[in-house]
């Protein structure tokens, strides 16, 4: 894989994203069809559920990072100290590497090695740094690692994701609905010439039901693991050096104790906050619950880029 193959994978990412929302819009609007034609909403239920979702994202979108800011307990830089102030450094560096304006630093008091991006658009963005992470990396690796986050901010991965969230919570809210009614209101009998049409629509409610908002959850996820992959590619074509990257990626994985944070905003970080260690399992079942790609295999995909064996 030659050095310049990071476009190649921005681009599959690009349209791997692409599809995934487009099939979480097919089945949010295939649900909300079925559930009005059951109960007889006239587009209601569909309605409702968006108009909810939509209402959640926009606090989660205006306020959202001031509140994971909060949560993770960050701070502001410490400019007389040497490693709080050479992240400072690098992020103003590789913003205008970047072409954005230079985001908000912040830092958490954490021995953990991590980082996470924040912020709806370049223009109100924050790049946020544990102390464990600018004590166990060089300047090379804290470039490549704050190359990932700015190619976060550059790519509008919030708003990918607050968009992704509107889509899943308002299956989320239909399926809910749907089981309200089940429970409790009972479906509108339907008149079938053939018969029996009624029990089969409550048996298809009753998949929607268990399978809506699992499949909904499994496509962020895969959205997720996504934008992981095109920040890792984002992060070379701004600092021009996958190795860096990759280095901090092990060091980072091989830091033993996880972090304490709240599983909410572990999606966030460079690396699942929660999980350590290159012998991450890398199964099927186990990719598809994860919010991050594995950390070898990334790994494995900028030793390439550098033209290296994986």
């Amino acid at each position: 894989m030659g050095a310049l193959d990071f476009m190649k994978i921005a681009s599959r990412n690009k349209r791997r994203t692409f599809l995934l929302v487009l099939s979480l819009i097919l089945i949010l609007y295939f649900i909300g069809r079925f559930l009005d034609y059951t109960f007889s909403g006239g587009g209601f239920y569909t309605l409702l559920a968006l108009a909810i979702a939509l209402f959640q994202s926009l606090i989660s979108y205006y306020v959202g990072d001031k509140i994971v800011l909060a949560s993770v307990r960050a701070r502001e830089p410490n400019l007389s100290d040497y490693e709080e102030r050479q992240f400072v450094n690098v992020v103003q560096e590789l913003s205008i590497a970047a072409g954005i304006p230079t985001p908000k630093c912040y830092i958490i008091d954490d021995p953990s090695p991590n980082a996470f991006a924040t912020g709806r658009d370049p223009k109100h963005a924050s790049v946020c740094a544990t102390t464990g992470l600018l004590k166990l990396l060089n300047r090379e690796e804290l470039e490549g690692v704050i190359g990932h986050e700015l190619s976060h901010i550059k790519n509008r991965d919030i708003l990918t994701m607050t968009m992704v969230a509107v889509l899943v919570g308002a299956i989320v809210i239909i399926a809910d609905l749907l089981r309200f009614q089940l429970y409790f209101g009972g479906a509108r009998r339907r008149r079938d010439r053939e018969g029996g049409g009624e029990l089969i629509a409550l048996l298809i409610l009753f998949l929607i039901v268990i399978f809506a908002s699992i499949i909904g959850r499994l496509m962020a996820l895969a959205i997720s693991r996504a934008r992981e992959y095109m920040a890792d590619a984002g992060s070379v074509a701004i600092t021009r050096n996958p190795l860096a990257l990759a280095s901090a990626l092990e060091k980072i994985a091989n830091y033993s104790r996880p972090m304490q944070v709240s599983d909410a905003v572990s999606h966030l970080f460079i690396s699942d906050p929660k999980k350590r260690g290159l012998s991450e399992k890398d199964s099927l079942w186990a990719n598809l619950w994860s919010t991050h790609p594995p950390i070898r295999k990334r790994i494995a995909i900028l030793k390439q880029m550098a033209g290296l064996s994986a």
